[in-house]
């Protein structure tokens, strides 16, 4: 989807560097809460509603590829080769999804997925994110500095001996024994392989009931070949994201070289001659990143009415503090940084918002109700499941509980970890500090955040400034402007003036004077920027250690539940995602919406009637190159088509195959439709992938930019 997902990863640590979860219930002492509640839910219920064995989803592993069931919908012979073949021309960036598209080291992803890299080899004088770039020859192709490409090479079933150590082992120690387990089979496969650009990763699938060891080919030699203008990647702006009919250009095309030459790949996928039809058989192949399908219902409802509710609410303070920073002088290069964050923030928060609707609504949840209850219906079967698993199932739901009676000041320090973008970075160091002076701090963890408080960079003075704002506009927000300690932080000042009295008055506003304090032993606990925490005194102290061990439990138990389902499924059903490389089957198909039909593909007519319709819009402008294109452009070509594919952030620049494993579009976004719900269920009704049609870019590339280099290299990859 849109949202890259490194910066889901972000927001993830963001949110749980802190164990921070819930909205605006009165907080109940940690050591007040029992095991068996007696107080009333505070969580939604939701009636039944018939559910489908794909509510899982359709993420498919290639250790547990669906040959049977690709053969039986799509009536053809996927064998082994054709799934060998689909995942080595498959790739996976820094957050993103890419592949190969000809032998010559071509790879193709998003637009979204390469801004920064786009903006990085800009030469002085240059404006390559807004105007684009394209090598007119091999030469000048742009080397991407601290820049990787992954491919996936080979996988091993690493469950037995995972399983094994951990079922040795009481419970409560299996979370720590599991970690060991993990890193000592990762080192041993490295061990055993001796080759620095080989890099493993073991992966949990089923939620702990398998695991396999992911062996990637690491490729750190990347060049930029061709990107478009951002107005062309980012075509219809915050209006259209997460929307279709789409008109975007969604695309990027690097190089992999190998000792200073193009690297010779021997799998990869060629542009299809003609293109995806309605009804088509598609396959996305990519590295979805985070899927939450077979949560509890109890879990998921608390996703839905506290958890969600506080994601938004945090970042759309962000966004606010980081667009007074901008406009305040677009004109700097950070401030051309912080534009790229703040597009990225503002998906974040449209898909937050629309999660939280999804995770509310009745037939939704309804689904899954009857999912949940399916299973325990088939654990009851058994009575060795049975005794195993529901108990699990209960224990979950009472966290949920828990957890929801420590809200909201579990989650008063979100955002603030070190070095995160939506911090400031003097607020993330009286963090650090603050939780350095709690009692009963080990020395070894104290250790720990004193390094961490020594490795926080400095941000811009004004930036700062806008993020301590916005870090309290955002508390004000949660905890409302009654609260006792808003009062006490805010005083008779705005948020503003707070602001600026903090960075006047903090020792902890520069990584210089930090530095100098805890080389001389001079660290001082009533800084103004540790005081901004423990005006909260034990509220926030207990319930972030409440929170921590709450989480913990669950995530154990998690791992257990995972054997559950897969003892019940087996494979029939993929396990959830967690960005490894994955195949999505699906069809080209329209739907209906709004008292309409969107088709299956757009077309560059489509484009230019929305910036004709929305001429005082900047996110409908076109650029020069576009406003008069050539005789020869052909505005009937396809540019955007959507399809039943199952995706979620990380699946972006994922490439969108027909059954011969050729390229018939670029997936780079999910419709509203699908936006908030695909986290925990797949949605048919109306829930859409957008790709952009390798038609479109073809045409766009030829006749438009002048490619002709790249089109030839693309057409002859095709096996003729």
């Amino acid at each position: 989807m849109k949202l890259n997902y490194s910066l889901i990863l972000t927001f993830v640590w963001i949110l749980f560097f802190t164990y921070s979860c819930s909205t605006g219930q009165q907080l109940i002492e940690p050591e007040s809460v029992p095991h068996e509640l007696a107080q009333p839910s505070l969580l939604p219920e939701f009636e039944a509603v018939e559910s489908s064995i794909f509510d899982n989803g359709r993420m498919w592993t290639f250790e547990y590829a669906p040959v049977d069931y690709f053969a039986e919908t799509y009536n053809f012979d996927p064998d082994d080769t054709w799934f060998e073949r689909a995942r080595l021309a498959a790739l996976r960036l820094p957050g993103c999804s890419a592949s190969f598209v000809s032998g010559n080291g071509l790879v193709m992803t998003n637009h979204h997925c390469a801004r920064n890299q786009i903006t990085q080899i800009g030469l002085e004088g240059e404006r390559t994110l807004d105007d684009g770039f394209y090598a007119e020859t091999l030469e000048d192709e742009r080397k991407i500095e601290d820049y990787y490409i992954d491919q996936l090479i080979e996988i091993r079933d690493v469950s037995d001996l995972i399983l094994a150590e951990v079922d040795a082992v009481p419970m409560e120690e299996q979370a720590e024994i599991r970690r060991e387990v993990i890193r000592r089979v990762q080192s041993k496969i490295t061990e055993e392989l001796d080759n620095k650009e080989l890099i493993v990763q073991v992966r949990s699938l089923f939620n702990g009931g398998r695991y396999s060891a992911y062996i990637f080919r690491r490729f750190t030699d990347i060049r930029m070949v061709m990107a478009p203008e951002l107005q062309l990647g980012y075509f219809g702006g915050d209006t259209d994201n997460f929307s279709y009919p789409r008109y975007a250009l969604d695309m990027t095309f690097f190089r992999i070289y190998v000792d200073d030459e193009p690297y010779q790949s021997e799998h990869y996928f060629p542009f299809s001659k003609k293109g995806v039809e309605e009804g088509d058989a598609v396959f996305m192949i990519g590295n979805p990143g985070r899927t939450t399908r077979l949560n509890t219902v109890a879990q998921l409802s608390y996703t839905g009415e506290f958890n969600l509710e506080f994601r938004t609410s945090s970042i759309s303070s962000t966004i606010r503090g980081l667009e007074r920073f901008y406009e305040n002088d677009p004109t700097t290069e950070e401030a051309q940084r912080v534009r790229n964050m703040i597009f990225g923030w503002k998906n974040g928060e449209k898909l937050f918002n629309g999660q939280k609707l999804a995770h509310r609504d009745p037939y939704l949840m309804g689904r899954k109700v009857d999912n949940e209850n399916n299973f325990i219906k088939a654990l009851k079967k058994d009575e060795q499941l049975k005794s195993t698993y529901l108990p699990v199932i209960e224990r979950i739901s009472e966290i949920q509980e828990e957890k929801a009676r420590l809200a909201p000041y579990s989650y008063i320090s979100s955002g603030i970890s070190p070095n995160s973008g939506s911090s400031a970075s003097v607020l993330q160091r009286g963090y650090v500090a603050y939780l350095m002076n709690q009692e009963g701090i080990s020395e070894e963890r104290k250790e720990e955040l004193l390094e961490a408080l020594g490795n926080i960079r400095d941000k811009d003075p004004i930036l700062d400034r806008e993020l301590i704002q916005a870090h309290l506009e955002y508390l004000t927000e949660i905890l409302g402007e009654d609260n006792i300690y808003i009062k006490q932080l805010l005083g008779d000042k705005n948020p503003a003036k707070v602001s600026k009295n903090l960075l006047e008055k903090s020792a902890f506003t520069s990584a210089e004077s930090t530095t100098d304090l805890i080389e001389n032993d001079k660290l001082d606990f009533s800084d103004p920027a540790v005081e901004f925490f423990q005006t909260f005194g034990n509220k926030l102290a207990d319930a972030n250690s409440a929170y921590r061990n709450l989480g913990s439990e669950e995530r154990n138990l998690q791992n257990v539940l995972g054997r559950g389902w897969f003892a019940v499924y087996d494979t029939s059903i993929p396990p959830d995602a967690t960005f490894s490389l994955r195949i999505a089957d699906g069809v080209a198909a329209g739907y209906v919406y709004n008292g309409t039909r969107a088709p299956a593909y757009t077309t560059f007519y489509g484009m230019y009637d929305r910036h004709y319709s929305h001429k005082d819009l900047p996110e409908f402008d076109l650029p020069k190159l576009w406003k008069n294109p050539p005789e020869a452009f052909d505005l009937s070509s396809p540019v955007n088509f959507v399809s039943t594919n199952d995706i979620i952030g990380g699946n972006s620049g994922s490439p969108t195959v027909n059954i011969n494993l050729e390229v018939v579009g670029l997936a780079f976004d999910g419709n509203v439709e699908s936006m908030g719900s695909s986290t925990f269920i797949l949605d048919e009704r109306s829930a859409r992938a957008v790709s952009v049609d390798s038609r479109g870019m073809l045409e766009a590339l030829r006749n438009v930019y002048g490619a002709e280099r790249l089109v030839r290299e693309l057409e002859n990859a095709r096996a003729d």
